[in-house]
């Protein structure tokens, strides 16, 4: 909190009211995301919900997709200093373990509506630049699974394919918990499960499926990562 403080201490009155504007911009195209969907989202609503010309959000963002990327790194940026302090706390066991990917979850769930808004506008063609949060981010997961390669406690994998695999099933489970309130007790044939232990066993999952034979022995006799 002291580091925000700060930060926001060194802007300019200028720069206070530019940075109050683009989160009012932000924290409107959420709420109409979250009424509308994607397809009732437009520069020109976000403008009359916080009572601004058109030509006006412009100065801020130049498209409804460069919103959507402003969106995507403040979600990436929490995702990153979360995942960082969770790695620095294993002293033990693969850098990718439970503690980290509860993390992502835990960052979608924090605000529901940026996370869904945050995947919504994606361009297919769209790269991911270096030095975004989004690509710092994607290179600390790889350096996870590469350091946990290393130190034999997964096995030898693409490491591309791996990334991409974790990446895809923490992404499913966090937006069918941001999606539905409920989940996952209101799915067919749950039974009594909490999301707490539906992270526990997805982690689990991943870990098993990375493991080598190293960590699914000691995962058998019961030890936790």
């Amino acid at each position: 909190m002291d580091a925000d403080i700060a930060l926001e201490d060194d802007l300019t009155p200028a720069e206070r009211r530019r940075r109050k504007v683009r989160d009012a911009i932000i924290e409107a195209a959420e709420d109409i995301f979250s009424e509308d969907g994607e397809a009732g989202l437009s520069m020109r609503r976000i403008a009359e919900r916080i009572d601004y010309s058109p030509a006006a959000l412009y100065k801020y963002f130049d498209s409804k997709e460069a919103l959507f990327r402003e969106i995507r790194e403040q979600f990436f940026e929490r995702l990153l200093k979360r995942m960082q302090v969770a790695c620095a706390a294993i002293e033990q066991g693969p850098k990718l373990c439970t503690r980290c990917m509860r993390a992502y979850v835990e960052t979608g769930l924090e605000q529901p509506s940026h996370y869904k808004l945050a995947f919504a506008g994606i361009c297919p063609e769209e790269e991911v630049a270096e030095g975004t949060f989004a690509f710092a981010a994607a290179e600390h997961l790889h350096a996870m699974i590469a350091e946990s390669m290393a130190a034999g406690w997964f096995r030898q994998v693409d490491l591309a394919k791996a990334a991409n695999s974790v990446w895809s099933a923490s992404h499913g489970l966090t937006m069918l918990a941001v999606t539905l309130p409920e989940f996952p007790r209101e799915m067919p044939g749950r039974g009594d499960i909490s999301l707490d232990e539906m992270i526990d066993f997805h982690s689990e999952l991943v870990m098993r499926g990375l493991g080598s034979d190293k960590l699914i022995d000691r995962m058998n006799a019961g030890d936790r990562f």
